[in-house]
């Protein structure tokens, strides 16, 4: 995709975003715990019709280099953002499936922590994309890594869909992780 109309999309999802998923001017507790008056849900967007789109359009353009088998992460987040991208990649020459880790193995069933696998397919020595809705310190998705790596998976990188920019890239960087955000919390709010 051309640098432009990779801008074009980045710009609609900016826009799509602001309409649908950030919430300012009131505090909101955040899965880390803190409390934010910048709250992104992402979900409004993820789960439209051209926010899907344009998020798997997007991330399949930041990871191309990277040649995953899959993409996924931790329940419930990833799990839109990983089908979204298998989906649109199933029309190149170069389709990637979609996986998700549990927080919790099931108490019934193959009690996997990881789905998406057919019987007796495993994700060793497979490459891997790890997929986050909105980071925040980077903890849910360093937790996906750490189960994935304990699977046998080479974990690629980390892509989140918004940064919110409080301490994820440190912390991806400090476990020597590549870490991507498709938009950052001052992208949201220039001009907001």
């Amino acid at each position: 995709m051309g640098e432009s109309g990779t801008e074009a999309l980045h710009a609609r999802l900016i826009r799509l975003v602001r309409a649908r998923s950030m919430i300012e001017g009131r505090q909101v507790r955040l899965a880390s715990g803190r409390l934010s008056d910048f709250y992104v849900n992402l979900k409004p967007t993820m789960l439209h019709a051209e926010g899907a789109h344009l998020i798997a359009r997007l991330v399949l353009d930041v990871i191309a280099g990277d040649a995953p088998a899959l993409v996924g992460g931790l329940e419930m987040g990833a799990v839109p953002l990983a089908a979204a991208v298998a989906a649109v990649s199933g029309e190149s020459a170069r389709p990637i499936d979609a996986f998700f880790v549990r927080k919790q193995a099931k108490a019934h069933g193959t009690q996997s922590l990881i789905e998406g696998l057919p019987e007796g397919e495993s994700l060793k020595a497979k490459r891997v994309v790890v997929l986050e809705d909105v980071t925040t310190t980077g903890g849910s998705a360093l937790k996906a890594v750490e189960i994935l790596r304990a699977e046998g998976a080479d974990v690629a990188r980390v892509v989140t869909i918004v940064d919110r920019e409080e301490g994820a890239a440190e912390a991806f960087r400090e476990a020597g992780i590549p870490f991507t955000a498709i938009l950052t919390r001052r992208q949201l709010l220039a001009g907001a």
